[in-house]
């Protein structure tokens, strides 16, 4: 069964402050929902139209698994603290069997 993966490319943080309730909201849904944190904070190189601003990558061990972390209710709570001021690029992508 192919994995699935989020993947965020922040475009624009105005307030990295603000995004501590999320982050930490966030990391306890991930994990509720299988997910595993493989990029985060970490050095970035961009090409072409890329951004250099943070990028994370998570993986969970099927799609579906990916889509119901989303959607629960944890994950929820966890956007509705997101602060204005940024503006990011997510998406859920299935990976290669």
């Amino acid at each position: 069964m192919p994995k699935g993966y989020w993947v965020s490319v922040y475009r624009a943080i105005s307030d990295p402050e603000g995004l501590t309730a999320y982050n930490e909201l966030a990391g306890l849904a991930v994990r509720a929902g299988g997910g595993r944190v493989l990029a985060n904070f970490g050095r970035v190189v961009a090409h072409e139209a890329g951004i250099t601003e943070r990028v994370v990558l998570i993986e969970f061990d099927s799609f579906e698994q990916a889509v119901a972390a989303y959607e629960s209710e944890a994950y929820q709570k966890a956007l509705v603290a997101l602060p204005g001021g940024f503006e990011r690029d997510f998406r859920i992508v299935e990976g290669i069997d």
